[in-house]
């Protein structure tokens, strides 16, 4: 009933998180934010107590209760090690094998990033953490594969005018991204298929964290030297590879409280038990359990591993007759403060990404430096920042994007407005157009008057809020005649007040 339980609650989470990265029609509402930030990392970021103190709660009481149940990562690794049990034509010889404790990797890891991250590193946090590592899987590898599915049945059910389904546009942001997405998604995949949980104890360092917490666990599963034959049915089934039939030990640290050794054994020899420490008990056969004189150890740590990629990005070639430009600063996240807020803050997990409704963030490359690799930029090339929209400061679980209020997010500065009237076809082409001024919603871009009857842009960046309107809609490429030029720290836009109108009394008609 136990692992029934545990597989249950699992389920549920894993299905929802996973939906809730892959949902581009909003069927889970924004509520369902909170599957983010009950993760470990995100809720340690975010200096989130109430969550932090549920999970080692639930950790010191029950194990890594966390690692088998919460953590999407630790149940895609499940999933994959299922699904090799199923392709296995001969199931009987798909068994696992007790392994010794790499513990040398795993604290060598844990430090690294903890080090790293406290020096400002954080793209090695971002790579290792498991939850926002498995984000990456959904939204580089899953999605598109649903958004295919989805556009299929939109071409089926629409050839018999029956337009349930609609046609949605595979958007891949970033190459860099994708492919680590993909490294991702085949690594863990395989590792998950041939050795279980080898992951989580070896190389997550979330895994190291709670698996020393674990060993003060109040319940455990303890061996029964009286009733255990040694048969080794229990280890065959303990895809965390803790279990060591032979001499009737478990290794607490690397156990994710699973419950799959509880329902192999055949002479009822394994138990949930309360474990009470400082005392060595004696059981039969002049074996003891050493359960006391140990040490709380708790240590705050962030994700790793540095994935070298090569990715060139190419330049569109200069036209002659327009003036080019770069963008000197980034535009981070409304609600980011900063791009340094957001790099102490962001795991990479790219949730607002994949729930942005315009499809203005994207992962960045090179915008923020190496360690801001794969957390979100703005960019304007798939649309413009929706000046009523706070979805992705309301679903970030780290507190990398502060939540904000619509009237906050109207008066935010992401950024100014740019006008090179070199660019302009009013000016180069002397031909109407004013597209930027109908798209601005804070009127920072308005249409002056200029030669021969035509009006050109002029823009006040004082009022701008950095929504990209006007960079999104202008026509002229490849370098746009207008365009937001991020701000290091974020601002307040200033309000236009009204001026008050005079009534003018008229006689008669007035015509």
């Amino acid at each position: 009933m136990l692992k029934k339980i545990r597989a249950g609650i699992a389920i549920l989470l894993f299905t929802l998180i996973t939906f809730y990265f892959l949902d581009f029609a909003g069927l889970l509402p924004d509520k369902f934010h909170w599957l983010a930030k009950i993760q470990f990392i995100p809720a340690l970021l975010a200096l989130n107590a109430v969550i932090l103190g549920i999970l080692l709660l639930a950790t010191l009481l029950f194990g890594r209760i966390y690692c088998s149940v919460v953590c999407p990562l630790g149940i895609f690794q499940d999933v994959a090690a299922r699904i090799s049990r199923l392709f296995n034509k001969k199931k009987k010889k798909k068994r696992y094998k007790y392994r010794p404790a790499k513990n040398i990797w795993r604290w060598s890891i844990l430090a690294v990033v903890a080090i790293a991250f406290f020096a400002g590193f954080t793209l090695l946090a971002a790579l290792l953490d498991p939850y926002s590592a498995y984000g990456r899987i959904v939204s580089s590898v899953f999605k598109p594969v649903y958004v295919t599915g989805n556009n299929l049945l939109a071409k089926l059910f629409s050839a018999f005018d029956n337009y349930t389904f609609y046609k949605v546009d595979i958007n891949i942001r970033s190459i860099f991204t994708f492919a680590t997405g993909g490294i991702t998604f085949l690594v863990i995949g395989f590792l998950g298929w041939k050795y279980g949980r080898i992951y989580c104890n070896t190389v997550c360092p979330v895994g190291t964290i709670l698996g020393f917490l674990s060993k003060h666990a109040l319940l455990r599963i303890k061996i029964d030297p009286g009733k255990c034959n040694k048969c080794g049915l229990c280890e065959m089934k303990c895809k965390a590879l803790c279990l060591n039939s032979k001499e009737q030990k478990i290794d607490y640290s690397r156990c994710v409280v699973c419950f799959d050794c509880l329902d192999s054994c055949k002479h009822d020899a394994l138990k949930l038990v309360p474990a009470f420490p400082a005392k060595k008990t004696e059981i039969a056969g002049n074996q003891s359990v050493d359960t006391g004189k140990r040490k709380f150890l708790a240590t705050m740590a962030v994700s790793v591993l540095s994935i070298p990629a090569v990715y060139a990005q190419q330049k569109i070639k200069t036209l002659v007759s327009l003036k080019p430009y770069k963008r000197q600063t980034p535009l981070s996240p409304p609600g980011s403060a900063s791009a340094d807020h957001l790099l102490d803050h962001c795991t990479s997990c790219q949730l607002c990404i994949s729930k942005c409704p315009s499809h203005v963030l994207k992962p960045a490359f090179m915008e923020y430096g190496l360690g801001g690799m794969m957390q979100p930029v703005m960019d304007f090339e798939k649309g413009f920042c929706n000046f009523d929209c706070t979805v992705c400061s309301d679903v970030c679980p780290s507190g990398a994007l502060l939540p904000l209020t619509t009237e906050e997010k109207h008066r935010t500065q992401v950024g100014h407005v740019v006008f090179i009237k070199e660019n302009c076809v009013v000016y180069t082409d002397e031909t109407n157009c004013g597209a930027c001024s109908e798209h601005c919603p804070t009127q920072a871009v308005s249409m002056v008057p200029y030669k021969n009857g035509l009006t050109i842009p002029s823009v006040n960046p004082a009022i701008c809020v950095g929504c990209g309107g006007c960079e999104y809609i202008c026509p002229v490429r490849p370098y746009r005649a207008i365009h937001v030029e991020g701000n290091e720290v974020h601002k307040q836009a200033e309000v236009i007040r009204e001026t008050k109108k005079k009534e003018i009394e008229i006689d008669g008609f007035g015509f």
